[in-house]
């Protein structure tokens, strides 16, 4: 159980903490963050959450890190379930907490699910926030995941420096994010896209397919690709 609490509140805070920037920090006019402030602040999520617990769970906050850790020998197939669920719950309780937060607004008058990232959601097409086709945001999300999953399999291998591990990571989720935003809104966490998509309903929810499919495909790639050809087998 102190397993599954960890990844709760370290999605908890990915959620709370990325979604949260761009809700309320990025388009302040003249002192908003923009692209840049939110891509900094869904890798320092991961970043303080790596170090905080990732030493009691591994540190996946993300289904597609689960199945990529799996498919590379580093995960147990009996735990994806659990891990899964339990990260989903923690995005949908900071998603719920966004809301509430929001609506505390004086001219808040609900959720525009019509516009292109409404509540920081992830989409292709009409949603995407640059128009990019469906196609375009599948390769996205699967390559960007895929590169993450590698990034994280490196460094936290028994050969590497592990102390460094969090700092890789976390810097190699803003980077995703200063690629990806303009594109789906940057999901390559499942658990993330489902959180807002449900939230805010409509299309997005409709092509939540997309952010859990293409994610998770790039992941499970990734552990092929790391534990086939690239993991140092020697002892």
């Amino acid at each position: 159980m102190k397993k599954l609490f960890a990844e709760f509140f370290g999605t908890y805070w990915l959620v709370f903490g990325g979604c949260g920037s761009a809700l309320f920090a990025a388009g302040i006019p003249n002192l908003g963050i923009g692209f840049t402030g939110v891509s900094l602040a869904f890798g320092l999520t991961v970043l303080t959450m790596a170090y905080a617990v990732g030493h009691i769970s591994g540190g996946h906050f993300n289904p597609a890190v689960s199945f990529g850790l799996w498919a590379g020998g580093r995960f147990d197939a009996k735990d994806l379930i659990s891990y899964i669920i339990a990260q989903c719950i923690g995005a949908l309780a900071a998603a719920a907490t966004l809301y509430f937060i929001l609506n505390g607004q004086d001219n808040f008058l609900g959720i525009d699910n019509t516009q292109a990232g409404a509540f920081a959601s992830n989409g292709y097409g009409a949603f995407s926030p640059s128009g990019y086709s469906m196609s375009a945001a599948f390769v996205a999300e699967f390559i960007l995941t895929m590169f993450f999953l590698l990034v994280i399999l490196g460094a936290t291998d028994k050969f590497a420096n592990g102390k460094f591990a969090g700092i890789a990571i976390g810097l190699a989720l803003t980077l995703i994010h200063l690629i990806s935003i303009p594109i789906t809104n940057t999901s390559v966490n499942p658990s993330r896209s489902t959180s807002q998509a449900i939230f805010t309903g409509g299309e997005p929810l409709m092509q939540l397919w997309l952010f859990w499919v293409a994610p998770i495909l790039g992941a499970i790639a990734a552990g092929i690709i790391y534990k086939k050809i690239l993991q140092n087998h020697e002892n």
